[in-house]
């Protein structure tokens, strides 16, 4: 069941009665306020508008949500393609007036290529893992024209472990979370938060070079990656 996208569906369609909650591997669950996905230009953050404003060329929004960052870059008559893989939040990205959507895994699309990739709201973290990272960088060549860009944001999240300990055999950045809404439990998955010093370790070994274009004093970073061949 796509819990997240039925949360997303009543939203869009007013009835907000119930609460979406986000249950992680590190801590007590945390309610996730759904009308975060559906922001206009006014109510983006400083960050998400600099990435918005290095897009350029053909560009594809991966995970695109309900495509809030798209129809922003539509209105500024950009060429871009939401991708996502809720197919809910696909239906509501068509209905809101999203002009070219895909639904599926990123993955697993293919056949074209842009000029930029653009994640937000830590989309990168889709990859999961650091071996997933290394496979979605591999992925973005396939998917950029020749001196394409990747924009995306992401935390570093270590301050959650001030008190604890870290995690043991793996990165302190690789969680694990379940939604569950109406009392409905969606399946568990993989995310990523990285921290800037370690992408650009990665960067480097995958054939990238790394930007960073904004910092601030909540962890947060925007980061611009370009591959060198």
């Amino acid at each position: 069941m796509d819990v997240f996208g039925e949360a997303l569906l009543d939203h869009y369609r007013g009835t907000t009665d119930a609460k979406l909650w986000l249950y992680n591997n590190y801590g007590h669950p945390e309610e996730m306020p759904v009308d975060v996905f559906f922001r206009d230009k006014d109510e983006m953050p400083e960050m998400e508008l600099m990435a918005l404003s290095y897009c350029r060329g053909r560009i594809l929004d991966i995970g695109a949500g309900v495509g809030s960052h798209a129809l922003v870059l539509q209105e500024r008559g950009e060429d871009v393609t939401a991708i996502e893989i809720s197919k809910t939040a696909c239906d509501i990205m068509r209905d809101r007036g999203v002009g070219r959507v895909v639904h599926g895994d990123i993955f697993s699309y293919g056949g074209e290529t842009f000029d930029t990739l653009l994640l937000l709201m830590n989309g990168v973290g889709l990859a999961g893992s650091i071996p997933g990272l290394r496979q979605f960088l591999a992925k973005s060549k396939e998917l950029l024209k020749p001196n394409g860009q990747l924009i995306f944001d992401s935390s570093d999240i270590a301050y959650l472990y001030d008190e604890v300990q870290l995690p043991a055999g793996k990165y302190y950045g690789e969680i694990a979370y379940q939604y569950e809404y109406r009392s409905q439990f969606g399946d568990w998955f993989s995310w990523l938060y990285i921290d800037p010093t370690l992408l650009n370790q990665i960067a480097t070994e995958e054939g990238w070079k790394m930007e960073l274009l904004m910092d601030d004093d909540m962890d947060q970073y925007l980061a611009r990656l370009t591959a060198l061949s």
